[in-house]
């Protein structure tokens, strides 16, 4: 069955277009995303399955930029067999998508683009759910960028970090996803906060991996946060809700604060990559805790 939710949800920011693809339905353990929150607790926002697993989505933003369309995380892409799929949950199926079809590369289609057509892709970090797309398959079993005109973008460390992993990252760093466009030399590495084109930039929000960062896109006194897995769904919106999967959770928290500060205060809009079924909102503290605003 297709996986249950829109393949691509658009909206205005500014003179710019945004568009949410859903690069794939993922359902991983519910105990695994919400860490030391109890089930108890988690299980009242969202249901888990017969294996415990909860429904998440891979999304990926795509936004139409005077530069060229700039493309943000591309979810697991196609080159994993089918036992990795089932471990953790993959869904390729989308309405819409042709015959083999990856649902990212159909939400493009429907949009009126090729992967030709990308001219930048940023990656929030190199995990195989947010970066497995940046590759695609080829007819002798390697591995090519997905999108050959394009110039990807990742922090200078989370670049070694997925490089040199230990027994506790090895999983989730594939080197088939990364290496190809570094034999490309289509990497452009940068550290800490910057600009990539006017109006996007990245901004650190380590923890999850210790170069994680999300992506601001600013226009017309609006702005976007994408992001990525300091706040995967908008479940984890309170700030102690972080996922077992973190390195460095206490990291996140203080990533969390600062960025919730500042959305709260900025009246962002912020796209969830991982939730099912909120694709974007905008945050309020009600004196509590965070959570989306009405």
């Amino acid at each position: 069955m297709p996986f249950p939710m829109p393949l691509v949800e658009s909206r205005p920011l500014g003179r710019l277009r945004l568009h949410a693809i859903q690069a794939g339905g993922q359902r991983l353990d519910g105990g695994a995303m919400f860490g030391v929150v109890p089930k108890v607790l988690w299980s009242r926002r969202i249901a888990a399955d017969d294996r415990n697993r909860i429904q998440m989505g891979m999304r990926c933003l795509l936004v139409e930029h005077p530069d060229g369309l700039v493309l943000i995380d591309t979810g697991a892409g196609d080159k994993e067999d089918a036992k990795f799929y089932d471990i953790y949950g993959i869904e390729t199926d989308a309405q819409g998508a042709g015959p083999g079809e990856l649902p990212l590369l159909a939400g493009l289609r429907a949009l009126g683009h090729a992967p030709e057509d990308v001219r930048l892709v940023i990656s929030t970090h190199l995990h195989f759910d947010h970066a497995g797309g940046n590759t695609r398959r080829t007819p002798d079993g390697g591995a090519t960028a997905t999108f050959p005109n394009a110039t990807y973008v990742v922090q200078r460390g989370e670049y070694e970090y997925a490089t040199r992993t230990n027994e506790r990252t090895a999983a989730s760093y594939l080197r088939h996803n990364f290496e190809p466009i570094h034999v490309a030399g289509r990497w452009r590495f940068v550290e800490g906060a910057c600009e990539i084109v006017p109006g996007i930039t990245v901004r650190p929000t380590p923890g999850h991996t210790p170069w994680h960062q999300s992506v601001l896109v600013t226009d017309g006194g609006e702005t976007c946060c994408f992001l990525g897995d300091v706040v995967p769904t908008a479940h984890h919106l309170p700030l102690p809700w972080i996922m077992g999967y973190d390195v460095e959770p206490l990291v996140t928290l203080e990533s969390k604060r600062a960025l919730l500060t500042d959305a709260e205060a900025g009246e962002w809009l912020l796209c969830f990559e991982h939730d099912a079924h909120t694709g974007f909102g905008r945050v309020r503290h009600d004196g509590k805790a965070y959570g989306l605003a009405p």
